[in-house]
């Protein structure tokens, strides 16, 4: 069984244990809140260290570190991970600049160990029954995409928190709905350009950035797409939904998190018997995406020890940060 350590131990930190302990050992978690730590080692067995210099200089056996930190730290932990020989499952996103994440993929290949990109909404079923349509052909030339993103988040999910803040978390396209960016390219292609509006309506002096956005994107298949996001849906979650227009077919995935396949209107051809999916993140007061960690760490046990094909690279962990970028370069704010 593989050896594991978790550095950040926050919320997700329980996410990536859950699923250590199922499939390998936790060898040792760290954060800087010694309490955080501290709390999550004994429920695991595990030591605990404050620092990640600590961590990397103390433990000479372990085969994976998952990065749990804050967004704005995932490069600078992962980098330090593989230059220790350690591999490297990373939170999503990869890095909040693509600068960033061209440097971990060069660290990674240059101490040949592996950095793992976490893209777990692509394990929803009709998520995967979707994109089959699409790579059998099903569906024809790609006309145009709908996304969109309607959920919440309150005052209190952003206090004492490092969510919000812009150097640590990077922006609402980054933290909340990157899985949703990554559908877009894997499933419909790569961006060519972007523009976009957005504002800040319902959380001035509680978060750094925007709460609401509108952009047009151009696929370099030629096919163009709308993303419309927010985290000012009254009271809770509302919608996370992706609605593909092609030449032969129309499909759309929604649910609050991409979870339920609610229209299909395709020649020739009908998705049937889809398997029910995991539930969400549940974060007690707010849900995250679908909760499909299991398939994640499965994934990642079969690569590095089967020499299994990865489902979710650093160069297309890339390309999200990429295309975010790309966003917000172009944001015309209200």
């Amino acid at each position: 069984m593989l050896n594991f350590a978790i550095v950040g131990c926050g919320r997700i930190a329980q996410r990536h244990a859950e699923q250590i302990k199922k499939t390998g050992n936790l060898v040792a978690v760290c954060d800087i809140i010694v309490e955080r730590a501290d709390a999550l080692a004994e429920q695991y067995n595990a030591k605990s260290y404050y620092t990640i210099e600590d961590l990397l200089n103390t433990e000479k056996k372990i085969d994976v570190v998952a990065i749990c930190t804050p967004n704005g730290l995932h490069a600078q932990h992962s980098i330090q991970s593989l230059q220790s020989g350690i591999n490297v499952l990373c939170e999503k996103p990869l890095a909040i600049k693509t600068a960033d994440c061209v440097k971990m993929i060069q660290v990674a290949k240059q101490c040949n160990k592996g950095l793992f990109s976490i893209k777990q909404n692509r394990f929803n079923p009709p998520v995967e029954a979707v994109k089959k349509v699409i790579d059998e052909g099903r569906l024809g030339k790609i006309y145009s995409v709908q996304l969109s993103c309607f959920w919440n988040r309150n005052a209190a999910y952003y206090n004492s928190s490092w969510k919000g803040k812009k150097q640590l978390d990077g922006g609402t396209l980054f933290t909340q709905f990157s899985h949703f960016i990554d559908l877009l390219y894997w499933m419909v292609g790569d961006i060519i350009d972007a523009n976009a509006y957005t504002a800040n309506y319902a959380h001035q002096n509680i978060i750094e950035f925007e709460d609401t956005g509108v952009v047009i994107l151009k696929f370099l298949n030629g096919a163009i797409g709308t993303v419309n996001y927010t985290v000012n849906s009254y009271n809770k979650n509302m919608e996370g939904s992706l609605t593909i227009f092609g030449e032969k077919g129309t499909v759309k995935i929604g649910g609050q998190y991409l979870n339920e396949l609610e229209y299909q209107n395709i020649e020739g051809y009908k998705i049937d018997d889809l398997p029910a999916g995991n539930t969400a993140n549940n974060y007690g007061a707010y849900q995250g995406s679908m909760s499909n960690h299991d398939k994640v760490y499965e994934n990642l046990i079969n690569v590095l020890t089967n020499n299994a094909s990865i489902s979710a690279s650093a160069f297309e962990g890339l390309k999200t940060v990429e295309i975010i970028e790309k966003i917000y370069q172009k944001i015309q704010n209200i």
